[in-house]
């Protein structure tokens, strides 16, 4: 867990690395990146301290039922190490190199990326993220891309350390196997940029709130939630009055990245406005004409059953860059997107 007492009162945590990108080598734009579903579904423990039971959500239609190792639940802090390998593989798919799904991590690198200090105590924290992602056990028929996996597998698949020999030998590198569950998540690039100043964030429910915002809201103007959904989106174990006082003080602080947090007493709503400050990275879909009226008849052939405006969100959310023809590209999308998933 990152800790700062420099300035306790401040919103965020202070930029522990302001110079972070002469550091970064395998990440060179320092582009933060994750995939769509751990973003929607509550994967990881939000507690400060180790939870050991099991946990099942069910939203819908869909589940997930995880199960954690002696050392406890993999929480949002270890998850930091999963968002520095999906942004370290889309950097390498964005310069067209060959991925896969083991992954080198340079520890320094890491910490530096994820604005965390560089003590020994950092190190050693580390080791324990791996411990509990490769202990934590997922089961779940939450798609990515054209599977459904419903056996366990863990987060990570396994890891392998290299320290400096000695008693304060320092974790110089580690590699781990991601499951297969999350490599098809990357290599069907569902995943979204986050802002640089998610690493600041304090406390465990404000990464996760921001997580959903956006996933959720997107580039859109506004997005409503209700308390009790986005309580239930969280996977927080508070009550929902002391949930509710969580968000007001969000609200009031409203320190959000890229998202301004509104809490509407009376019809206890959550209320999301998107600040207008995403990065150019984030902002790809800005550049993409508006389409042609025809081709959202063509989509719903395309795509039978689904709505095409919903299609046209997560299209222009998916886009790593700007196609030549937007409109050929939306129905191309729609078509896989329907051969993927059928009606919905």
């Amino acid at each position: 867990m990152v800790t700062d007492n420099t300035n306790a009162l401040a919103p965020l945590l202070p930029d522990r690395h302001p110079q972070h990108d002469l550091f970064i080598c395998d990440v060179a734009d320092a582009v933060l990146k994750d995939v769509m579903q751990h973003m929607e579904h509550p994967f990881y423990s939000l507690s400060k301290k180790p939870e050991t039971t099991v946990k099942r959500y069910e939203n819908g239609d869909k589940w997930l039922q995880i199960t954690p190792s002696v050392k406890g639940l993999a929480t949002i802090y270890d998850k930091d190490i999963l968002i520095y390998c999906i942004s370290q593989i889309m950097a390498k798919l964005k310069e067209g190199e060959a991925v896969s799904p083991r992954v080198r991590i340079n520890s320094r690198e890491l910490l530096i990326f994820t604005n965390r200090g560089t003590s020994g105590r950092e190190y050693q924290s580390l080791l324990d993220a791996l411990d509990r992602l490769e202990g934590t056990r997922i089961r779940t028929n939450i798609v990515t891309g054209d599977e459904e996996q419903v056996d366990g597998f863990g987060l990570i698949d396994a890891s392998s350390i290299r320290r400096k020999h000695g008693l304060d030998g320092r974790l110089l590198w580690c590699e781990v196997k991601l499951s297969d569950w999350v490599f098809n998540a990357i290599r069907n690039e569902e995943v979204l940029t986050l802002h640089r100043d998610y690493f600041r964030l304090r406390k465990p429910i404000e990464r996760r709130v921001y997580e959903i915002a956006r996933k959720h809201c997107g580039q859109q103007k506004t997005w409503r939630i209700t308390l009790a959904k986005l309580l239930l989106k969280t996977g927080s174990q508070s009550p929902q009055k002391r949930f509710r006082q969580m968000i007001r003080q969000l609200a009031e602080h409203d320190h959000l990245p890229d998202y301004h947090v509104t809490f509407e007493d009376e019809a206890d709503m959550v209320v999301f406005t998107n600040r207008g400050t995403m990065s150019p990275a984030q902002l790809v879909e800005g550049s993409i004409p508006p389409l042609q009226s025809d081709t959202y008849e063509e989509a719903r052939h395309a795509a039978p059953g689904w709505d095409v405006r919903f299609l046209e969100r997560e299209w222009r959310d998916w886009c790593v860059e700007p196609p030549r023809n937007a409109d050929r590209a939306f129905i191309g999308f729609c078509r896989k997107w329907f051969e993927k998933r059928g009606r919905p």
